[in-house]
């Protein structure tokens, strides 16, 4: 099942994909459930209610405006670093050189604001009064479905609803001047999300494949076969000690191909295009402006 929040003459509205993805029938929530997006069907659904039923007939998808699946999470967003080894090895003597060096110690987590999500499709915002290394991170993200703590890894895929595509958009100067990672990942409209949901009943998200282009050049390519730390075991880790809520997001780490990795580096500017395709899930493409 792929679900969407999306727009039509201004109005937000949440919807199931038919089987062809050509067209989206809206379901019966409120105007504010609404724009609240999925996170609204996964916490009703998290409660014991049912799938909300269609409230209309299908419309044309092309006549729509996607917007972040999650438009505004109800919380930050948990984000793994150093999750494939080569892009382990590409950023080991820059954004890891401070870390252990061993990078199947422990995953490195982090956070993204809420704030910075924006649609699959939406600019993003070059700050260049603050930075001049903005950078992308091509990533799966899990979107957790019921709540738990210390959950064991034998059981953490009991607790995805399903997955999204991300952009974790990171302005690399930042990043390191602060010697942690959220501010120089939380910049305005810093993740792009979408283009929607894809439910764990349609998507192993254990095995699928991450790529990203920039310009029209492949720059990523990876396999989630080959994260360090799979799925179930970032669960575990991210809520060791800490309650995992319906609709909390946890990005999975990205390939090799990074600008900064680049020799020299190759940033981004304004007038780029990123575009980010997960097999299975679908793409986003955004404008750096």
């Amino acid at each position: 099942m792929r679900l969407a929040t999306y727009r039509i003459h201004g109005r937000a509205h949440v919807g199931r994909l038919s089987a062809d993805g050509t067209h989206i029938a809206p379901l019966a929530l409120s105007p504010q459930q609404s724009e609240r997006g999925i996170l609204s069907v996964i916490e009703l659904l998290a409660s014991g209610e049912p799938m909300p039923p269609a409230a209309g007939p299908e419309v044309a998808l092309v006549l729509s405006q996607l917007d972040a699946p999650l438009p505004l999470p109800r919380r930050n967003l948990w984000c793994v670093g150093r999750n494939y080894h080569a892009h382990a090895k590409e950023l080991s003597a820059s954004v890891f050189k401070d870390n252990d060096t061993d990078p199947e110690s422990w995953p490195i987590v982090f956070t993204k604001v809420p704030e910075c999500v924006v649609g699959p499709f939406d600019d993003v915002l070059v700050p260049t009064d603050v930075s001049t290394q903005i950078d992308y991170e091509a990533e799966l993200a899990v979107v957790i479905g019921k709540g738990g703590k210390n959950i064991r890894r034998a059981d953490a895929m009991d607790y995805v609803f399903g997955y999204t595509v991300v952009n974790d958009v990171t302005a690399r100067d930042v990043q390191m001047r602060h010697q942690q990672w959220d501010m120089g990942k939380s910049f305005d409209t810093f993740c792009p999300m979408g283009p929607w949901i894809v439910t764990a009943d349609e998507l192993d998200g254990r095995q699928t494949r991450v790529r990203c282009w920039v310009n029209g050049e492949l720059r990523q390519e990876g396999p989630t076969q080959n994260m360090i730390f799979d799925i179930p075991t970032l669960i575990e880790t991210v809520s060791r000690g800490i309650t995992l809520y319906p609709g909390d997001v946890i990005a999975t780490g990205t390939p090799a191909g990074v600008g900064m990795g680049m020799k020299p580096p190759r940033y981004l500017k304004a007038g780029d295009v990123v575009r980010i395709e997960i097999d299975g899930l679908g793409a986003i493409e955004n404008k750096f402006v």
